[in-house]
């Protein structure tokens, strides 16, 4: 499997197909009723300059004239048929596409290493999900039939005019050039200008989210006039590069979108002139005028397009930027077989990629406190702002069914271990062996189901407790449900909330408090019921009594499970099968409670300050 597929450069209708998916006969049908739909609207033109030339030859027979014209008024209901059927084909097809286009994005995010999409700014995102590819909506389900049959019609109309006079045929194309010539002016730079204006549009996204994420930091500091200035003028600065493109295109457009269609200005002094010296019939010169005022007019719709086009290829590109992004390498299926659940890492080194995007909320923190430990860091949701190496080579063995505690100062490295332990991220180098077979050699899709994690900021989706925490397994019963929350300690505290399992837990979690929220989470992973657990300060926001029932409730359901537990607080993993000391990327030291309390290292002095701590907020 290859890590890091090349981007090709694709044409717009090659987007189309490739994520037409089933429905791109439905694009072709479309294509073919837009035809017909040109056909009828064609016929009407000509069997008017029949009519009028029978007129003028002196034809006084009503039922000819009647017939002709019950004729045109079919073909103009087959006009607006044709185009129903061939509008309503190609907006099916696009739904379809633009779902494809998510669903696909999706995956691919899933299949990534989170550092990849942490580096991403959310409103980034989110923009490209959503409002992006939605945007491309109108476009793509226009484009195929409205393009195709707006093409045809001047085409086969210019023809036809050419068979009857070539002379008035290009008569009738004079003003064209005068409205390409400013439509030339109108296109200067417009690729530089829509990627300026998709970067502000960015810059304002991301502004925006980082404002709202970052408010109760901003008003806790009284910096809410300085944060609000800058989305003020990531604000200002988007909606300017759009004025600006506006006000230097405006007269280019007017002049290109009145002249150009105005094919008279050219046709009757012409024609005048050609029938004045008798080279040219009344009835084809009024024929040719019939006909001319249709032939600029679908070009300018055709051309009106291209920005359309442009755009639509800009937002593909982005599309394109992240299903090319590097994946981890895991084959589709395994390789190997694991012998167990042992977990073994052989001189492994790591380092988180560096964001050259800093925080604005982490910057204002910076400034008033000082303090080295902010939130998130400079990088986004990434524990090392610097991107220097965080792991120099760990050689560890667990052995399966075992549990085993990581410690150390914060920013040793042991949540970054136990996120390579999730495949989260890949190694740098070195390798991850479980049941001695390297990770890589594993698919994503078997190693989930071998790996439950759980971390300290865990997310809930806008569901109700119940299907929550049977996201863990999908096909679980209400009963089932309610029984892992029984054994995981949560139970009671879910039957007190208002709808109790039934209970919305609103975006993120937000109706639950954060200590609630890390309970659904753990109860969410035992109910995978996962052969390997990875608890990531898992109850982090948990009050201490209830932090005793949850790990009650976790030791019993983790029985005969691999668990790799990582935690502050040291008093509760006492009982851990291993302790395995971790400093400044290395392994310091390991050995069990008593072990290494025998010695004068570490984990000795981290101990002698936890119960220090605990006897003063005791006496407190």
């Amino acid at each position: 499997m290859e890590n890091k597929p090349k981007q090709q450069k694709k044409s717009l209708l090659s987007w189309i197909f490739t994520f037409a998916g089933e429905k791109k006969p439905m694009y072709w049908a479309s294509i073919f009723f837009a035809v017909l739909c040109v056909a009828c609207a064609l016929a009407p033109y000509i069997i008017i300059a029949d009519i009028v030339r029978k007129l003028l030859d002196g034809v006084r027979d009503w039922n000819v004239y009647l017939l002709e014209a019950g004729i045109t008024a079919a073909f103009w209901v087959g006009n607006a048929f044709f185009h129903m059927i061939s509008t309503t084909l190609s907006h099916v097809a696009t739904f379809n596409l633009l779902a494809n286009i998510r669903k696909k994005l999706c995956d691919k995010l899933a299949r990534v290493p989170l550092g990849s999409v942490l580096d991403m700014p959310s409103g980034t995102l989110k923009n490209i999900l959503i409002e992006r590819i939605d945007s491309m909506e109108t476009t793509l389900a226009h484009i195929l039939p409205e393009w195709t049959s707006n093409l045809l019609l001047p085409v086969v109309m210019f023809i036809y005019l050419f068979h009857l006079d070539a002379r008035m045929g290009f008569a009738s194309l004079i003003t064209l050039p005068i409205g390409l010539i400013a439509s030339c002016f109108m296109m200067r730079n417009m690729t530089e200008r829509f990627q300026n204006a998709i970067d502000k549009t960015k810059i304002l996204n991301d502004t925006a989210v980082e404002y709202i994420n970052g408010i109760e930091v901003i008003k806790a500091f009284g910096k809410s006039k300085s944060s609000y200035e800058k989305f003020v003028v990531a604000a200002k600065e988007g909606s300017d590069c759009y004025v600006e493109w506006m006000r230097d295109c405006i007269w280019p457009f007017t002049i290109a979108f009145v002249i150009a269609p105005s094919t008279l200005l050219s046709v009757l002094p012409i024609g005048g002139y050609f029938f004045l010296n008798g080279t040219l019939s009344a009835v084809d010169f009024i024929t040719i005028i019939i006909l001319s005022m249709s032939v600029i007019q679908p070009l300018l719709v055709v051309y009106s397009y291209h920005d359309d086009i442009a755009k639509a290829g800009v937002i593909f590109g982005e599309v394109g930027g992240i299903l090319y992004m590097p994946e981890l390498e895991r084959p589709e299926k395994d390789i190997k077989t694991p012998k167990d659940n042992s977990i073994v890492l052989k001189d492994v080194r790591f380092s988180y990629k560096k964001d050259s995007k800093k925080s604005h909320t982490d910057s204002i923190l910076l400034t008033q406190n000082q303090e080295k430990n902010t939130s998130k860091g400079n990088c986004v949701a990434i524990p090392n702002p610097c991107g220097n190496e965080i792991l120099h080579g760990i050689n560890l063995s667990l052995h399966s069914c075992s549990y085993t505690a990581l410690v150390g100062p914060s920013g040793s490295g042991k949540s970054t271990i136990a996120r390579l332990i999730a495949s989260l991220w890949d190694v740098d180098s070195g390798s991850i062996e479980i049941g001695g077979v390297n990770i890589k050699n594993l698919s994503l899709e078997e190693y989930n189901r071998r790996v439950a994690y759980v971390s300290q900021d865990n997310f809930l989706f806008d569901l109700s407790v119940r299907e929550n925490i049977r996201l863990g397994k999908p096909e679980a019963t209400d009963r089932e449900v309610e029984e892992i929350a029984k054994k995981s300690g949560c139970y009671d505290f879910i039957m007190s909330l208002e709808n109790g399992f039934d209970t919305i837990v609103g975006g993120s979690g937000t109706h639950l408090s954060g200590g609630e929220r890390q309970r659904i989470a753990i109860a969410r992973a035992m109910m995978k019921n996962a052969p390997i657990v990875i608890l990531d300060e898992a109850t982090a926001y948990t009050d201490p009594e209830n932090e005793a029932i949850i790990q009650e409730g976790v030791a019993h359901l983790v029985k005969g499970k691999t668990l790799i537990v990582i935690a502050h607080r040291l008093s509760t993993i006492q009982d851990a099968d291993k302790i395995v000391v971790i400093k400044d990327g290395l392994v310091d030291s390991q050995g069990t409670h008593e072990e290494l309390l025998a010695k004068d290292g570490l984990y000795k002095d981290m101990w002698e300050a936890h119960i220090s701590s605990k006897d003063s907020g005791e006496a407190a």
